[in-house]
């Protein structure tokens, strides 16, 4: 018996499966994102003076919502930005609801990853990678969780406390340059969303 190969396309290189076609791929079925039992609340939201957000999920049993946003090959500082930016947008207009902010893309790459890990537990934020395979003429998406949102519990009596996460154990975990990055990120940040509370230790 012969086996035909899987083919890994490229997404942003293909003349046909563009970003609408992602988008509607996971309008069909959010699921296939990993982020549990979500249905889909809106596609292509606008947003007041900025732009539209991609995909709005929501918890079906919980009052969860996920704002997320899709971009073909690597992520970038604007995808990050509009990603937050869109987040603190919903989640002050429902405050009812407790929002999460996910980032898709087709590469995370480990400089972003990093700068990405600092907002984590301050923003709640998840990236996703995602990749397109061809099999048999059929095109299937696949996404992987890449970072999780941070979940804090409280402190009990006999857990040890963690170090402190300052600016230095994040130079020293990573690098100056990722950290001067993003200081750059939270400024542009705080041009969009200036109420955006942000702790800079």
């Amino acid at each position: 018996m012969k086996y035909e190969p899987i083919i890994k396309l490229s997404l942003k290189s293909h003349s046909e499966l563009t970003e609408r076609w992602v988008q509607d791929r996971i309008a069909e079925n959010p699921q296939i994102l990993g982020l549990g039992d979500v249905v889909l609340k809106d596609k292509e939201r606008i947003q007041p003076r900025a732009g539209r957000l991609d995909l709005l999920l929501q918890d079906a049993e919980a009052s969860h919502r996920y704002e997320v946003e899709v971009q073909l090959g690597k992520t970038d500082e604007s995808h990050i930005i509009r990603t937050i930016e869109y987040w603190d947008i919903e989640r002050k207009r429902y405050p009812q609801y407790e929002h999460t902010a996910v980032i898709v893309a087709e590469e995370i790459t480990a400089r972003f990853l990093n700068v990405i890990s600092l907002f984590n537990g301050t923003i709640p934020l998840i990236a996703i990678q995602m990749s397109a395979v061809q099999l048999s003429g059929t095109v299937s998406l696949l996404f992987t969780t890449v970072l999780d949102e941070a979940r804090f519990g409280l402190v009990d009596e006999d857990e040890e406390l963690q170090e402190v996460t300052d600016r230095a154990y994040w130079e020293a975990r990573g690098s100056k340059a990722t950290v001067a990055m993003a200081d750059e990120v939270l400024k542009l940040v705080a041009e969009f969303a200036p109420g955006l509370g942000v702790c800079r230790s």
